[in-house]
C-alpha cells in the first residue's frame, strides 16, 4: 500500500528523526552552548529527548531566542518542549535521594526534557502514565 492510497499523510512529514542527549554532554557546557547546542539538533528537523532538564532560565532563554527565530529561518514555527520527571508519590527518603543527586550533578536527572520543533511536533500530552508525541501531518 502507498501512501497515496493512504491519504499521503506519511509523506508530508519530510525527515526527521529521534535524537537522544544524555546529560553527560551538556553538563560542563555554560548557557549559551547548551542553548546552542540543542537548538543545532532541532534546527536539523530532529526531536531531541534530554536526560535531565535545564535550568528554569535556560528554559526561558530557549523559548525566547526560538520566538525570536520565527520569521526569520526558513521554515521554522518554534519549538514544542515538555519536562517529564517523577510523579510526586516517592517517599521522604526517595526525595532526598534525588535531592542530593541532583545538587552533586548540577541537575535534574531523574526528569527527561522533549524538544521539537513545531513544524513536525504538534503537541506533547503527558499524564502519569504514559507520555504522547503528536506529531503534524
Amino acid at each position: 500500500m502507498t501512501n497515496k492510497k493512504r491519504g499521503g499523510s506519511l509523506g508530508r512529514i519530510k525527515g526527521f528523526a529521534i535524537q537522544f542527549l544524555p546529560y553527560s554532554e551538556i553538563k560542563d557546557l555554560d548557557s549559551n552552548r547548551r542553548i546552542k547546542k540543542i537548538l543545532g539538533v532541532v534546527l536539523g528537523n530532529n526531536i531531541l529527548i534530554l536526560q535531565g532538564r535545564l535550568y528554569p532560565e535556560e528554559e526561558t532563554r530557549l523559548i525566547g531566542d526560538t520566538m525570536a527565530m520565527i520569521g526569520h529561518v526558513k521554515h521554522f514555527k518554534g519549538i514544542e518542549l515538555a519536562v517529564i520527571s517523577g510523579n510526586g508519590q516517592e517517599g521522604f527518603i526517595e526525595n532526598l535521594k534525588r535531592g542530593i543527586v541532583n545538587v552533586l550533578s548540577g541537575g535534574d536527572l531523574g526528569a527527561i526534557t522533549i524538544i521539537g520543533p513545531a513544524t513536525i511536533v504538534k503537541e506533547i500530552k503527558k499524564n502519569p502514565k504514559k507520555i504522547e508525541l503528536l506529531l503534524n501531518k
